[in-house]
């Protein structure tokens, strides 16, 4: 397989790509070359599957044990608050999750290690291992040398027996219980029971341990505090009393009296039956005051204040009967009758005491208000006295609050803390923060290594990986396999298919169409001839050019076999070109001293001499004669110009052998004779941008007189094909297998069909 660079070409102008058929879907493609690397696909998933068997029947049975936990929600309370304990309770989930990493914590891996001298087993101490497992696989001659271990660093040991028991371990909450499954993994079943179980006894041994650690610096911080407080408490108390005398404050059932504050209390009492009294004395007056400036007699006798005398109420009764008198006497008497005058004196000494005393309320209600007032005005004096001695008690109540505040904050934290102290101090009732339900039993069985899974893993991979190995080869492969790559990937048609051949002994394959006439390989030329035919069928004589890009890809027997097919028909003549490396004189039967191209071009021999007829056919050979020093200076010349006109003339077809276009350019200086150019291609061996690059010069070169161009794809291998692409079923089957014909995919037959023998001889002499 050649694999190189895949270059991008710039394709000239005038070159028209064929419309060949759309690509192949990515999944065919994809099926098609996993099946055409199945064999090495196949071979690695064997051998890695064999490898990971080897290494899985050589790994050492783990064992696993199991230990069922119950893990308890108490825990103390330094403090008996509420808030305080579940502000650092937490919920019940992160408290077991809490637990649980505990239960994992390195801590205790160490504690487990120490307990159980871990390092001392065999199975974590570096001095008692083992062979490695390729050991019992590998000849002994091809070990490494065992160098002495080391006494290892017993600190070091023990970091790395604590961090292997720590990857060991494993807890497993059961859902919605309060039980946990604690689980050790070791290569010996012993020990695999044994941690679990000693793993739990110490979590719940050093859970007791710390809290016993924290009573006691509970008990120790509580007393403390508690003389703190006492001491305190004792303080404030005393500073309260020696405040208390300092000021005389009087302390009656808890309510605080002094001299300021109940004369206070008194002065406003006061002060507001005064202000009530003196409103009412001046209401009265100002009745009075009103009333006086007009009527006095009538006016001052309708207030009120007046009526509602009882002095005053006895007077109206007594001037009612005097009225009543002189009513009754002026009805009977003369207005100069002693009884008419007895009773009008009487009526006037009544008014007259009636006017008296309505002038005796008057005074009355005047001298009550001025005393009124003075009294009001007295106690506001006497309020505005005792209200400044009463805010400088007030300062000293605020004194007095904090002080009193003060003792009673003491007080309770004193009492708090003393009764925490004591129920401490008497201990609450030890209770294990966890117990173990299911003890871990010693298992009979290995848990793993599943060595199927390990296997059949290993087996997937590797099939994966070789997949893709083989997807990339099949990106990185730009050789040219099926006629669909040829006109996929070098945009021309493809005129023919040569298959590989299994050849008879002796017998040349550049004869193969005269000597096995039904061959398959002979209806390929007769496919290939049948295209130049019909594609240029107006024209009188057909140049046929065959190239290829490298060498040994098979042009000459392509050309020596078209020029035998088309001289059953016409009148035919093989041109030997290729003056570099001339072979078709001993493949058909030739005299190697004959003229011949070099000869007729140069004039030194006439045609006749240098043409010949080949052996049991109607062909006739123009061989290459003697090798010039130059032959791209011979075939650029007019004389071989006229010799080519001369040809043309004397023959209906002229088939040219010419080399390959990457080692020289004769091909393109020949091409502008030629009305047809077959390039051949070996099929799974030629890089396609070489082909691309050959077939676009040729095109822009030998545009103007070119008919057809087209690419012959020799030495196909049709079982391969078929195998892996799938395009060939029955190309060269049931149909010729009757003939005894099928292609050869074995190496030898390969070398014959690849290189044919006069090639081989050629380069043996050479």
């Amino acid at each position: 397989m050649n694999i190189v660079s895949n270059r991008d070409l710039q394709l000239p102008a005038a070159f028209s790509p064929i419309a060949g058929e759309g690509a192949q879907p990515d999944v065919v493609r994809y099926l098609r070359t996993i099946n055409r690397y199945k064999w090495g696909i196949l071979m690695v998933v064997a051998a890695v599957g064999m490898l990971a068997a080897m290494y899985a029947s050589s790994l050492r049975p783990i064992y696993r044990a199991t230990a069922t936990l119950m893990l308890e929600m108490g825990k103390p309370k330094v403090v008996s608050t509420q808030e305080l304990f579940e502000a650092y309770n937490g919920t019940t989930r992160d408290y077991f999750l809490t637990q649980f990493e505990i239960i994992k914590s390195r801590e205790l891996a160490e504690r487990l290690v120490r307990v159980m001298q871990l390092t001392k087993h065999a199975e974590y101490d570096p001095r008692q291992q083992g062979k490695p497992w390729y050991a019992e696989w590998v000849p002994a001659q091809f070990l490494p040398a065992v160098s002495p271990v080391k006494a290892p660093n017993e600190e070091a040991l023990e970091e790395s027996v604590v961090a292997q028991v720590m990857g060991q371990i494993s807890l497993q909450p059961v859902r919605n219980t309060q039980l946990a499954k604690l689980s050790f993994d070791s290569f010996d079943p012993v020990l695999a029971e044994r941690v679990p179980n000693t793993l739990a006894m110490i979590y719940i041994v050093s859970d007791l341990e710390a809290r016993g650690q924290t009573t006691r610096r509970s008990m120790s911080f509580l007393k403390d505090q508690a003389e703190e407080l006492k001491q305190k408490l004792n303080e404030s108390e005393r500073a309260l009393q020696d405040f208390r005398e300092q000021e005389k404050i009087v302390v009656t059932k808890g309510v605080s009296v002094s001299g300021a504050i109940r004369q206070l209390e008194e002065l406003e009492t006061a002060l507001d039956d005064a202000r009530r009294k003196r409103l009412e004395a001046e209401a009265l007056y100002n009745q009075i005051s009103v009333a006086r400036p007009g009527q006095p007699g009538a006016s001052l006798e309708s207030l009120s204040v007046v009526q509602n005398n009882p002095v005053m109420a006895r007077f109206k009764e007594a001037e009612a009967e005097a009225e009543r008198r002189v009513s009754e006497a002026s009805k009977r008497y003369g207005p100069e009758h002693p009884r008419m005058v007895a009773a009008q004196s009487d009526l006037k000494a009544v008014r007259d005491n009636v006017q008296r005393q309505v002038g005796t309320i008057v005074d009355s209600v005047s001298k009550d208000y001025e005393i009124a007032k003075a009294n009001e005005a007295s106690l506001e004096r006497a309020l505005a006295r005792a209200k400044a001695e009463s805010q400088a008690y007030n300062r000293k109540e605020f004194m007095l609050a904090r002080l009193e505040r003060e003792v009673a904050s003491n007080r309770q934290l004193y009492d708090l803390f003393t009764l925490r102290a004591k129920e401490t101090n008497t201990g609450d009732v030890p209770s294990a923060i966890a117990r173990v339900i299911d003890p871990a039993m010693v298992p009979k069985s290995p848990v793993g290594p599943n060595k199927r899974n390990i296997v059949g893993g290993a087996m997937l991979a590797a099939l994966a990986l070789a997949i893709a190995i083989a997807l990339l080869l099949e990106q990185l492969d730009i050789t040219v396999k099926t006629s669909h790559e040829v006109e996929a990937k070098l945009e021309v048609k493809a005129v023919g298919i040569l298959p590989r051949m299994r050849l008879a002994p002796g017998m040349p394959i550049e004869r193969m169409f005269i000597d096995d006439n039904q061959s398959p390989f002979a209806e390929g030329i007769r496919s290939i001839r049948s295209d130049l035919l019909l594609s240029g069928i107006d024209s009188p004589q057909k140049v046929v050019l065959l190239t290829s890009s490298l060498p040994e890809e098979g042009k000459t027997t392509v050309a020596c076999n078209l020029a035998f097919a088309f001289s059953q028909i016409k009148k035919t003549l093989l041109v030997e070109a290729d003056m570099r490396r001339p072979k078709v004189a001993r493949t058909l039967g030739g005299d190697e001293h004959r003229s011949g191209l070099s000869e007729l071009v140069a004039g030194s021999a006439p045609l006749d001499e240098c043409v010949f007829p080949a052996q049991d056919s109607n062909l006739w050979v123009l061989q290459s004669g003697r090798v010039p020093l130059n032959p791209l200076e011979l075939i650029s010349s007019h004389r071989f110009s006229d010799v080519m006109e001369t040809l043309k003339k004397a023959f209906d077809v002229i088939i040219i052998d010419s080399p390959p276009m990457q080692l020289v350019s004769d091909a393109m200086v020949l091409s502008q004779y030629a009305t047809s150019i077959l390039y051949v291609v070996k099929a799974d061996s030629t890089p396609y941008p070489l082909a691309r690059h050959g077939l676009a010069q040729m095109k822009r070169i030998s545009e103007p007189s070119l008919i057809g161009l087209g690419v012959v794809l020799n030495q196909l291998d049709i079982d391969k094909a078929n195998r892996y692409y799938g395009e060939y079923r029955g190309y060269g089957g049931r149909y010729y297998r009757r003939y005894g014909y099928t292609s050869d995919v074995t190496s030898e037959s390969v070398e014959a069909a690849a290189a044919p023998v006069e090639d081989k001889n050629s380069r043996a002499r050479s």
